[in-house]
C-alpha cells in the first residue's frame, strides 16, 4: 500500500509564528465518549494485546516520549491507552487529555469546512480556483528542460477546485528546495505569511510545478482552501471552524490557541538527534522557532495549524464514519462524505515526492477531497475496509475512519518526522484488524 502520509506531512507549520486578531480558544469541558467491551463489538481482547505491546515497545525503545491510541467501533471506545511520558523533562505520565500539535491532520477538518460551503451552493468541484481567488489568474507554468533551463509559459487552463482539494492543482509547498518552485515557496516564506491574504498574494507570484490535473504533489492547497472558506463565509477561518465543526461536535479542546491556564496540557514536541540516536525536545521547525500557542497565530493555517486531543479528533473521525453526523448533530450529508472519500485522481496521474516522480496512483489506493482513500484494501495490502479515509501529521499523529467496518482509530505522538522507524500508521492497521475477529457484530 502506498503510504501517502509518510514524511510528506510536514505542513504549514511556520504559519503560526506571530499575532493576528482572532482565533478560537481551547478548553471547554471535554466531551465523554461511550465505551464498549472489545468482544461486544467483535474484537478479541487477547489479540488486542499485540497492539498494546507494539506501542509500548515504541516507547520503551526511546523512539517517542509518549503516545495515546484510541480505538472505536460503532461509535464506542474499545480501547483508549496511554504510554510513556507527556514530557521527558517533567516526567509526568501521558494523560488522556493531552493537547497535541496535529499539523496536517488539520487538512481533513479544513476539507469538511469547505464541504459545508459546498452544500450551501457556494462553489462547485469543477469551478476554476480563480473564480474565488482572482489573484491567481496570471499564474504561469515553470518548464525545466534537460539542461535545467527554466522557462515560464501560460497555463493550458487554471486549476479547478477538485484539483485544489486533491493536490493535483500544481502548487508547491516549500517544505524542501529540491524543485525550483518549492524553493521559491521557501524563499518567499509563504508558510510564514502575515495572514491568509498575504499568503495568497505570495502564491500568486510563484509559478505552478505542472499543468493542473497531471501530477499529485503535496502542496499549499489546503491553506488556499482555508482562505476560500474565510472569503466565502465572511468569517475568520478559526471562527467558522469553531461555529460549524468544533462546537457542534463537542471538540472542546480543538483550535488554533491554547489558553495560558491550559498550557501545561500542551505536549512538548521532540526530534531525533542523528548523532546520538536519541530524541530531544525540538526548538525549531523549518528554521523557525516553535510558535507560542498561547497567542493567536499570524496566519490561521488550514493546512497545519490546529491543536487537538485524542478524544476530540476521534469525535471528528466518527462523524465521518457515520456519514456526517454525531450524537444527533449533522455536519454533512452522507452523500457529501461519500464524495470526500471518492478517489479524485485520474488514471496515470503521477505522484511526485520531493520534486521527483515517485510512483503512480492505482485502483487500490487513491486520494479524495483532503483524505487518502482505500479503494481496494486487499489489493493495497491492508486489512482495512473499502473506503477507509485517513491522513496524518508532521509530528507523527495519524488516524483513519473505516465506514465499511465502522472502525475509527486515532494515534497521537509528538516526534517530528515520525518515529524514526516503522510507520505507526501502517503497523497499527494490521494490529487493529487482526483483532477484529467477528466483524458482523
Amino acid at each position: 500500500m502506498i503510504d501517502f502520509r509518510a514524511r510528506l506531512l510536514g505542513a504549514a507549520l511556520a504559519a503560526s509564528l506571530a499575532l493576528a486578531p482572532a482565533a478560537p480558544v481551547l478548553a471547554r469541558e471535554p466531551a465523554a465518549l461511550p465505551a464498549a467491551s472489545p468482544e461486544s463489538v467483535g474484537f478479541s481482547s487477547e489479540r488486542l494485546k499485540r497492539l498494546d505491546a507494539a506501542m509500548q515497545q515504541v516507547v520503551d525503545d526511546g523512539r517517542v516520549a509518549g503516545m495515546t491510541t484510541l480505538l472505536m467501533r460503532h461509535g464506542k471506545v474499545v480501547e483508549f491507552r496511554t504510554y510513556g511520558k507527556a514530557s521527558l523533562a517533567a516526567g509526568q505520565a501521558m494523560p488522556k487529555d493531552e493537547i497535541f500539535r496535529i499539523y496536517s491532520m488539520s487538512k481533513p477538518i479544513t476539507g469538511v469546512a469547505m464541504m459545508i460551503l459546498f452544500e450551501e451552493g457556494k462553489w462547485k468541484l469543477d469551478d476554476p480556483v480563480t473564480k474565488f481567488i482572482p489573484e491567481l489568474k496570471d499564474l504561469k507554468l515553470m518548464k525545466i528542460d534537460g539542461a535545467g533551463n527554466q522557462t515560464l509559459v501560460p497555463l493550458d487552463r487554471p486549476p479547478t477546485m477538485r484539483e485544489l482539494m486533491s493536490h493535483t492543482a500544481g502548487f508547491g509547498y516549500g517544505l524542501n528546495d529540491k524543485h525550483p518552485v518549492d524553493k521559491m515557496f521557501r524563499d518567499k516564506e509563504v508558510l510564514a505569511s502575515n495572514g491568509l491574504q498575504d499568503m495568497v498574494d505570495k502564491v500568486a507570484t510563484i509559478p505552478l510545478m505542472f499543468e493542473p490535473g497531471t501530477q499529485w504533489y503535496y502542496s499549499v492547497a489546503v491553506d488556499l482552501q482555508g482562505y476560500i472558506v474565510q472569503k466565502l463565509s465572511g468569517e475568520p477561518l478559526g471562527q467558522f471552524m469553531d461555529e460549524k465543526i468544533f462546537k457542534p461536535l463537542k471538540m472542546n479542546d480543538t483550535g488554533f490557541v491554547v489558553p495560558k491556564s491550559q498550557i501545561s496540557r500542551l505536549s512538548p514536541v521532540y526530534v531525533g538527534d542523528p548523532k546520538t540516536g536519541k530524541i530531544e525536545e525540538a526548538k525549531q521547525l523549518f528554521g523557525y522557532d516553535l510558535p507560542d500557542y498561547t497567542q493567536p497565530p499570524r496566519m490561521e493555517s488550514g493546512g497545519g495549524g490546529l491543536l487537538s486531543t485524542t478524544t476530540d479528533y476521534a469525535r471528528f473521525a466518527q462523524m465521518i464514519a457515520n456519514g456526517g453526523e454525531l450524537d444527533g448533530v449533522r455536519i454533512l450529508s452522507p452523500a457529501t462524505v461519500e464524495l470526500m472519500g471518492t478517489n479524485m485522481i485520474p488514471d496515470k496521474v503521477l505522484v511526485s515526492s520531493n520534486g521527483t516522480v515517485a510512483t503512480s496512483f492505482n485502483d487500490a489506493v487513491g486520494f479524495g477531497l483532503d483524505f487518502a482513500v482505500v479503494n481496494d484494501p486487499r489489493k493495497a495490502g491492508t486489512l482495512q475496509g473499502k473506503g477507509t479515509m485517513s491522513w496524518g501529521g508532521a509530528a507523527g499523529t495519524w488516524f483513519w475512519t473505516d465506514p465499511t467496518n465502522d472502525v475509527v482509530f486515532v494515534g497521537m505522538i509528538q516526534r517530528l518526522g515520525g518515529t524514526g522507524g516503522e510507520d505507526l500508521g501502517t503497523a497499527t492497521r494490521t494490529l487493529v484488524y487482526q483483532a477484529l475477529v467477528d466483524p458482523k457484530k
